[in-house]
């Protein structure tokens, strides 16, 4: 298959196959863009969703179906497939929360998080995994959430799938994933494809910067589409400022900041949304800031705690040929090896993935200054890059972060990274050089302020048993955000239930990856779909005074 092509990549941007959002808005469909407003603005629905990612967008799209008035509100802006044209500069500041550079409270983790409409749905790289068996069995075990089987979320998993085009990657790995693939087999690391949430792929490679053929399934050209099609309305760039109680700690409305054109800053228009129901859907950061600056019930402390990230090591191997890790489907081969040699409660496992490489997401992630730094930016072309994203929550000492507010109310993430993650990322680091010479690499350069890097796996064995693994010198990212809302089996032990229905708040329901108690141990995009539906299908019902569903 040839589509990495550069008449392939041109004839993406020029010509895009299709555009369901532009289509649907020409037609009727109602989208209000906040930043446009003149004067403050009253809304009335049966339901209010905050945030457009994987659990609004599912949301959206069952109560709509449902016959349920429904508004969608999504802080960032609504830029639709003909907008994405597959380049940095524009998609990290239109797309991504803080242009692309949120970062833990101490600098020490960078995370990126799409704002926009579609959520991390329209940006991310498609990997598409249910949550592992492992994980649910502890879960139901260890934190008594015996409703989440692997037996009882299959159809759900299922029916996403189904959904949204998930299946494994049918087409060869490009050279970046490819190279994994080889070295690993060389040591006898096992590996497997990636399935991938698209239809039409035409495997250009850029997916973090939003897909330009609408090839990609996510919420922005499919359940948003069909939400905006049975009359759900769409308000973007609209700041969820806080929720409004009544004496009995219901929700009785939304108190909303349209935001400026740029979406960095508000204006001075608010939006006032009143409803039967709150969907809270902005994210493992963003839903629990908002509960915390509604000062909603917390009477276990629980609220913003057991934020979790993956947190993530990176390695880059030089390799004689060229590999040009920016073409071809971004993430198609993995490895779980390395998840699976403890008990999930003991020392951290990592899964290794690759991540795509563009100029600027390399550049910025890269160690080094001045020439040093120029000197590596040279091997651009020839770069391959192995990633190892730590499964955090399980043990006893993995205790995530926490999520807090600014005196301006926005959000903070603090992540202490402690023994048990160095431990971890020392293993992860040498794993990766190992995979990256037996693959052929010429030099491995693990991504730390404190090597340029080793020229033999006996030296990289050498060198990074002595590296000094602290933060900010050794380099940590991340683009998985789960936790701070987590569930629980009883009111002590989480912020909701396992429907994610709050504990002392009735009418609010948590449809997001705030959810889990603890990391996925892959990435999350599936496992939120799956009990978004599960759990909005319940909710459904429910305000549809029918009997309800026979979900275990």
């Amino acid at each position: 298959m040839t589509d990495t092509q550069p008449g392939r990549q041109r004839e993406a941007v020029s010509n895009p196959t299709r555009d369901p959002m532009r289509d649907g808005l020409a037609a009727g469909w109602k989208h209000i863009d906040a930043s446009r407003l003149q004067a403050d603005t009253m809304l009335e629905a049966d339901v209010v969703i905050i945030g457009s990612g994987a659990g609004g967008g599912i949301a959206a799209e069952l109560l709509s179906d449902a016959g349920l008035k429904v508004i969608l509100v999504e802080e960032g802006p609504l830029m639709t497939t003909s907008d994405f044209r597959m380049r940095e500069s524009e998609a990290y500041p239109q797309l991504y929360q803080e242009s692309a550079a949120r970062k833990t409270v101490d600098k020490a983790i960078t995370i990126l998080q799409g704002r926009c409409v579609g959520g991390s749905t329209t940006v991310n790289w498609t990997s598409s995994f249910r949550t592992p068996p492992t994980t649910l069995a502890y879960w139901q075990e260890a934190l008594g959430l015996r409703q989440l089987s692997v037996e009882s979320m299959a159809p759900w998993f299922a029916a996403m799938e189904d959904r949204l085009g998930v299946r494994p990657w049918p087409v060869e790995p490009n050279a970046n994933n490819g190279l994994l693939a080889q070295g690993a087999e060389k040591v006898g690391v096992p590996t497997h494809v990636i399935p991938r949430n698209v239809r039409g792929c035409w495997n250009l490679g850029y997916c973090g910067m939003g897909c330009p053929i609408g090839a990609k399934q996510s919420m922005l050209v499919t359940s948003i589409p069909a939400a905006l099609a049975r009359g759900a309305v769409l308000i973007s760039r609209l700041r969820a400022d806080r929720l409004i109680f009544s004496p009995q700690q219901r929700i009785v409305g939304l108190k909303g900041l349209a935001m400026q054109a740029d979406g960095v800053r508000p204006s001075r228009i608010n939006v006032r949304i009143r409803a039967r129901h709150f969907v809270l859907a902005g994210g493992a950061v963003g839903s629990p800031a908002l509960l915390l600056r509604s000062k909603a019930p917390d009477p276990h402390g629980l609220l913003g705690q057991r934020t979790f990230l993956h947190p993530t090591l990176v390695s880059a191997g030089v390799f004689s040929q060229r590999v040009d890790g920016y073409a071809g489907a971004p993430q198609t081969i993995y490895s779980d090896h390395y998840l699976e040699q403890f008990a999930v409660d003991g020392p951290l496992g990592f899964k290794l993935e690759t991540p795509p490489l563009h100029p600027v997401l390399y550049s910025t992630t890269l160690q080094g200054f001045g020439a040093q730094h120029a000197d590596k930016m040279r091997d651009f072309p020839h770069a391959q890059v192995l990633i190892a994203l730590v499964r955090d929550g399980f043990h006893p000492q993995s205790l995530g972060g926490r999520v807090r507010l600014r005196s301006d109310g926005s959000p903070a993430l603090d992540y202490p990274l402690n023994e048990v993650f160095w431990e971890a990322a020392r293993r992860a680091l040498l794993a990766m050089a190992e995979i990256q010479f037996a693959a052929g690499a010429k030099r491995v350069t693990p991504v730390h302020e404190g090597t340029l890097g080793y020229s033999s796996w006996a030296e990289a064995k050498r060198g990074i048993a002595d590296l000094p693994l602290k933060p900010l010198a050794c380099r940590i990212v991340s683009a998985h955000v789960m936790g701070g809302c987590a569930m629980g089996a009883t009111p002590e032990r989480g912020v909701v239930d396992p429907r994610g229905r709050h504990f002392q708040i009735e009418n609010l329901t948590v449809c997001d990856g705030s959810l889990f108690p603890t990391s996925i141990g892959a990435n999350p995009q599936l496992s939120i779909y799956g009990l978004a539906a599960r759990n909005i299908s319940l909710l459904a019902a429910e305000l549809q005074n029918r009997p309800a569903l026979a979900i275990p």
